[in-house]
């Protein structure tokens, strides 16, 4: 079966991160994850002699007009793009990209991750081993779980397959515009399509599709179907 809905170029417009180019050497974005701190340290490299930006520390490189709260900790390697806003006790581990017009609100704490342009990360929220598209929006309390209780290798819930990654760390991955409800909870190894809205409270497993909406019982519909109140019967993604 060819799973393209899972690939890079159906999540993400990959003009709108400075990492654009690097996820598209990659056909799915689970393979994305596992190098970037690498990535990050020759990303850093590159640009530490554009005038836009300043070394915070040992590669940590942040532009000049972003704005950084006082007591926010930042580990390497991380980069942080202009006119990115991190609020007050964030919390930054290695290995991270903050895109254009992105927000890490207060308590926050993200690791090994990429923050596509504009992505929004507002309140006491989890990113781990993630990617969050152009656009993308967490509400207050949305955690992104990227190990198993067993830790064993994640694997994609996909139709009816599940995809393996080789991975024993994988949080989520979050399409362009997606929105997650306040509360909710994305399980190692969530895909989120393009476009679609997550109710708060859910607990996320699997794959969502593009232009959908997910219920907190998991069942999802399409949108416009939604809205319309005219669709017969949402499926199951657990």
């Amino acid at each position: 079966m060819i799973i393209t809905e899972l690939k890079c170029n159906s999540l993400f417009d990959t003009d709108k991160s400075v990492a654009g180019k690097y996820i598209e050497r990659f056909e799915f974005p689970w393979e994305a994850v596992f190098g970037l701190a690498e990535f990050i340290r020759g990303l850093i490299a590159l640009y530490k002699k554009d005038g836009r930006y300043i070394l915070l520390s040992e590669n940590v490189l942040v532009a000049k007009n972003a704005s950084i709260a006082s007591d926010t900790l930042i580990l390497p390697p991380c980069f942080i793009d202009e006119n990115a806003e991190i609020r007050k006790g964030a919390f930054i581990r290695p290995g991270v990209i903050i895109g254009k017009q992105c927000v890490v609100g207060n308590s926050c704490e993200i690791k090994n991750s990429v923050l596509f342009d504009s992505a929004k990360v507002p309140h006491f929220n989890y990113v781990g081993d993630s990617i969050l598209g152009y656009g993308a929006h967490l509400g207050a309390g949305v955690i992104t779980s990227n190990v198993k209780c067993d830790k064993s290798e994640i694997r994609i819930k996909y139709k009816n397959m599940h995809v393996p990654t080789g991975m024993k760390k994988l949080g989520a991955l979050i399409g362009d515009f997606s929105e997650i409800g306040c509360g909710s909870v994305l399980n190692p190894g969530s895909v989120v399509g393009r476009n679609t809205v997550v109710y708060p409270l859910t607990s996320l497993r699997g794959f969502l599709p593009e232009g959908h909406i997910c219920k907190r019982d998991g069942a999802y519909t399409l949108k416009s179907q939604y809205e319309s109140r005219s669709h017969p019967k949402g499926r199951d993604l657990i």
